[in-house]
């Protein structure tokens, strides 16, 4: 039976229109078998794992915790902080637990660290604040300049060695519970109303730590360098 053109009133379609009908329908199912890639699941939900949600929370709690203690809610600021540290350690058991780790959490996760710590350092190191409780502003530009050149060294590093992975040492970890352990006990003492004079000796050791996990970190770089040009030669 010869398909022709049918009477539009009867609701047919035609021959040419049937073949587009599947050409459409081809590209259709592969653009889903695209989207289901990646272990049968949508692209979409691959990216915006749980894990990254909360890391983006994190992120977007960063504001919200300035806000607050620019306008004196020391409490709700406090709980903020706490509250972030919270999904920093929910992402990661999720991503293990689930088997959800992707890149762009890889990237996203120390980012957003870095930015909820080096803003709660900044804003606990302004005068005009009146806070019970200030960080110094030396362990502030201590803990910014450390970092400024640990991702400096990194470059250095990709760049002349091509290595991509820098697992973090036990004086990086230290540096950092250190920084959280002090930005903690600020938050905590202001909330309170209270000024603490011995904070200054975990501000002095938080430098030590720090110090000195920077220069581990420039002595791993440099012997990674010189290893690999080694290696070259």
């Amino acid at each position: 039976m010869k398909i022709g053109r049918t009477s539009p009133d009867n609701g047919s379609l035609d021959a040419k229109s049937i073949d587009r009908l599947s050409v459409v329908r081809y590209d259709f199912e592969l653009f889903y078998q695209v989207l289901m890639s990646a272990q049968g699941q949508p692209m979409s939900l691959q990216v915006l794992t749980p894990a990254n949600q909360l890391t983006i929370l994190r992120m977007i709690f960063i504001p919200i915790f300035v806000i607050l203690l620019v306008y004196d809610q020391r409490g709700w600021a406090f709980a903020i902080f706490i509250l972030a540290g919270v999904t920093d350690v929910l992402d990661g058991l999720i991503a293990r637990w689930f088997q959800q780790k992707t890149s762009l959490g890889a990237y996203l996760d120390p980012i957003a660290d870095k930015l909820l710590l080096t803003t709660s350092f900044v804003v606990l190191s302004i005068k005009e604040m009146e806070l019970p409780n200030l960080v110094p502003l030396w362990l502030t530009i201590l803990v910014i300049s450390r970092d400024v050149i640990l991702i400096s060294s990194v470059l250095i590093i990709v760049i002349s060695t091509g290595h991509r992975t820098f697992p973090p040492s036990v004086y990086g970890k230290a540096a950092t519970c250190f920084q959280i352990l002090t930005i903690v006990a600020v938050l905590y003492w202001n909330y309170r109303g209270v000024n603490l004079p011995p904070l200054h000796w975990l501000f002095v050791s938080t430098a030590g730590i720090t110090v000195y996990s920077g220069l581990d970190y420039i002595y791993r770089g440099k012997r990674m360098v010189s290893e690999t040009a080694a290696l070259g030669q």
